[in-house]
């Protein structure tokens, strides 16, 4: 009889999408990472342009369109003061696309992959879905991730270390000395840094730094998309920069299961990237009154919030039965177990929706908490 490999029956379907499911038609959905603002118009005009004139048409290149992968190594000379050449980067379907290439390119069956927990769903499920075995790590009270606790964990089985900042679920943002300890972890203990970068733009206090600066190695690959600093996650488009001996290896699995990038999204991307930056700077200061307006609503409830430094994303002390209180009352927030068991006792809250839908929905929150006190 036909039977399922046991790497797929090692993962399972996402509780953000469960929670999704459960909710009503018009619920207020505080559970969606996704920005509520338009993908710039420069970027929505040059995939029409490519489209019309017929650039997007056929296959591109394994890695991407020249034009994009100039404007990625550009982007990280402007924002992260790297050297990354265009021959280094692989244009890839969305930043999730970017992950499981990392994973598979360089976790061997039954090697280990140190994630943090709570953590984004996919680290765990990718590292299964690649034969490896995610290693959680507890994160520290402002729920940002420990440089001891990583170097803690690895053993002689170890592949890779994931660090996200700033970070999903928490918001969380590391700092400089803690990504250049990431750094140094992959340089002394010859293992992997996967690094994260997606909602890199999203920071409201201090500054993102990638540990690929601080690396004496090439053991650091970033891994990052046009998803949410500028409101494409439905143009699918996020790119992987590394060495390239580690990106030789990478793009034999995406030409093998993706073959390209779609063609209009690379033309997209590139402008974007290489455009006005303007709507990303808007963006940001409205998450950043959001932020603001919520963590006031939280504290009025009496929750419990380390206060996010980045991302749109908060993640008060939930006290049980208050998610399921949420869901009944028309919003929807994630529970913390949906991220790792270190995420129990938490829920995820994302602001990434109207400031006056925000104020309504904390409203509700506010009866929620009562009516489990």
């Amino acid at each position: 009889m036909t039977d399922f490999s046991n790497r797929v029956e090692s993962v399972a379907i996402s509780g953000i999408r469960e929670v999704f499911e459960a909710a009503g038609g018009d619920a207020i959905n505080l559970g969606l990472g996704q920005p509520d603002f338009p993908t710039p118009d420069h970027a929505r005009q040059a995939a029409v342009d490519a489209i019309e004139s017929g650039a997007a048409d056929g296959y591109t290149s394994n890695a991407g369109i020249p034009d994009l992968r100039e404007a990625v190594s550009d982007k990280h000379a402007r924002d992260n003061d790297l050297d990354v050449d265009p021959d280094e980067v692989i244009a890839t379907a969305g930043g999730s696309e970017a992950l499981h290439l990392a994973m598979e390119a360089h976790v061997s069956s039954g090697e280990e992959v140190i994630v943090p927990d709570p953590g984004f769903v996919s680290y765990a499920a990718l590292t299964h879905l690649a034969g490896g075995e995610p290693v959680p790590i507890e994160l520290r009270e402002d729920l940002t991730m420990s440089p001891a606790a990583v170097e803690a964990a690895i053993t002689d089985d170890t592949a890779a270390f994931v660090v996200n900042s700033p970070a999903n679920p928490t918001g969380a943002v590391q700092s400089e000395e803690d990504m250049r300890e990431f750094a140094r972890i992959a340089d002394e203990h010859d293992v992997l840094c996967i690094s994260d970068e997606v909602y890199e733009h999203i920071v409201f206090e201090g500054e993102h730094h990638s540990p690929m600066k601080f690396a004496e190695t090439d053991n650091v690959v970033v891994v990052n998309a046009c998803s949410k600093a500028y409101s494409m996650t439905g143009w699918r488009l996020g790119w992987i920069a590394a060495s390239e001996r580690r990106t030789d290896r990478m793009l034999r699995v995406h030409q093998y299961v993706q073959a390209c990038a779609s063609a209009p999204a690379q033309y997209a991307a590139a402008a974007a990237l290489s455009g006005p930056q303007d709507p990303v700077h808007e963006m940001v200061d409205a998450f950043e009154q959001r932020r603001d307006v919520l963590l006031d609503g939280l504290a009025d409830a009496g929750l419990d919030t380390p206060t996010p430094e980045g991302a749109f994303y908060a993640m008060p002390d939930a006290p049980e039965g208050w998610v399921d209180e949420c869901l009944d009352r028309g919003v929807v927030v994630v529970p913390g177990e949906a991220f790792g068991d270190g995420g129990e006792g938490y829920a995820r809250i994302s602001y990434a929706t109207g400031i006056e839908e925000l104020k309504d929905a904390i409203e509700i929150m506010d009866d929620a908490a009562n009516a489990v006190r």
